[in-house]
């Protein structure tokens, strides 16, 4: 059998490829007797929002009294942070024991990272005797590795552009590719606020319900756009009381057996946690913000929080992504920003190069803050924490997941 390095070393390089559809996700699954089929599922899906909305689903269904299993991705330090059960990750011995197991399969079909995670995931929600599971989308919805669950409930949190390289370059096809998580008999909750794109989740959900069955009634639900969470939570920052209706919107769609009571939810919705998420540690400050869309949220919560100033920024974006009017935007929060490369982004990693002759670039938007680009991730680490202040890191998964092992963080 594998050793848990052995395995990782083993899955990891495929996380280079992205494939959609669920073929090789249920044959993964086949060869260790279909364990989606076993625990019960919460499916949740979204651009921004949906690790947020996980994890306070997840905490109200612990308060209700059940044995709660999430799987969510990416994770920031240890792969074992993507499954857990009971809040307690999957084993190193867990992970060996099943990627030995699917190796074979994984290798003859070529499966990707995700594909053979979301296998193992599944296996061990079920061997570990998980009585529901919140299970977060990975890429899109129709054809990702996920939908292969037939949920309770499903939903939908806030539309972005992300992704556009597989998902679409507009917000309309995002949503349509989001919306075919919805199946014939689960409730399908829509957190989107924008009517056009509220319409097109509409649409496609009926879609992708009459595709699972011609003579289903679609259940639809639509949040009022302006209703937002008004309990107590301890995830900062004003988007999470929206973050916090959808929860509620999808804990009160599920059926009366596993509802979870007012007091249960407003329970769970107080001591919900999601490490890398507005998360302040000491002087550090951890978010995950990786498109324009989640970096409003941060500049907004920045100024309605009042961290102490200043705040010195660490950044790290993935090439993909639209990391110009991503820095505009931080400029607007911080007051001195250190640009790097995150060690585990290198496959991905943005081009210093472009990204040094942006900086001089006289027709860019003048900045507020002072930044610098410092390549060399530890002598950026050790420049960002000169002087007093908050510590922002921020611009992907990877960055604060780096910058957290590199200080000895744990994420929980």
């Amino acid at each position: 059998m594998l050793s848990y390095r052995d395995a990782v070393d083993f899955l990891f390089p495929r996380t280079t490829t992205i494939r959609f559809g669920l073929d090789r996700t249920e044959r993964l699954l086949e060869v260790i007797g279909d364990p989606h089929q076993v625990t019960p599922v919460v499916h949740i899906g979204g651009t921004n929002g949906k690790g947020s909305v996980t994890a306070l689903v997840a905490s109200a269904l612990a308060q209700a009294g059940w044995r709660v299993g999430s799987y969510t991705s990416p994770h920031l330090v240890s792969f074992r942070e993507r499954i857990t059960v009971g809040d307690v990750p999957i084993s190193e011995d867990a992970v060996a024991m099943w990627t030995s197991q699917l190796k074979p399969e994984i290798e003859r079909l070529g499966a990707t990272f995700f594909e053979a995670s979301t296998a193992i995931a599944f296996a061990d929600l079920a061997a570990r005797g998980a009585e529901i599971a919140v299970v977060e989308v990975g890429l899109g919805g129709r054809l990702d590795s996920t939908n292969v669950v037939q949920p309770l409930v499903s939903g939908v949190t806030k539309i972005a552009l992300d992704h556009q390289k597989y998902l679409g370059d507009t917000l309309e096809a995002i949503a349509s590719e989001k919306a075919g998580i919805a199946k014939p008999g689960a409730p399908f909750v829509i957190g989107e606020r924008d009517p056009a794109l509220v319409e097109v989740l509409r649409r496609e959900a009926r879609a992708a319900v009459r595709a699972g069955d011609p003579n289903a009634r679609a259940d639809i639900r639509v949040l009022p756009a302006s209703y937002e969470w008004s309990g107590p939570l301890r995830l900062l920052g004003a988007h999470q009381r929206r973050n916090a209706a959808v929860a509620q919107g999808i804990l009160t769609a599920l059926p009366p057996g596993y509802r979870p009571s007012p007091r249960a939810i407003a329970a769970g919705f107080a001591e919900a946690f999601v490490p890398g998420r507005l998360d302040r540690r000491g002087r550090w400050l951890f978010d995950v913000a990786h498109n324009a869309d989640g970096v409003r949220a941060l500049v907004k919560a920045i100024a309605d929080q009042g961290f102490p100033r200043p705040i010195h920024a660490l950044v790290s974006i993935l090439g993909d992504k639209d990391w110009p009017e991503m820095l505009v935007l931080l400029d607007q929060a911080v007051d001195r920003g250190v640009l790097t490369v995150a060690p585990s982004a290198a496959g991905r990693r943005w081009s210093t190069d472009w990204l040094a002759r942006w900086l001089e670039n006289p027709d860019r938007p003048p900045a507020r803050a002072s930044w610098r680009l410092i390549e060399n991730f530890e002598s950026a680490l050790e420049e960002v924490q000169r002087g007093p202040g908050t510590i922002l890191v921020t611009g992907s998964f990877h960055t604060v997941g780096d910058v957290m092992a590199a200080v000895g963080l744990a994420p929980f």
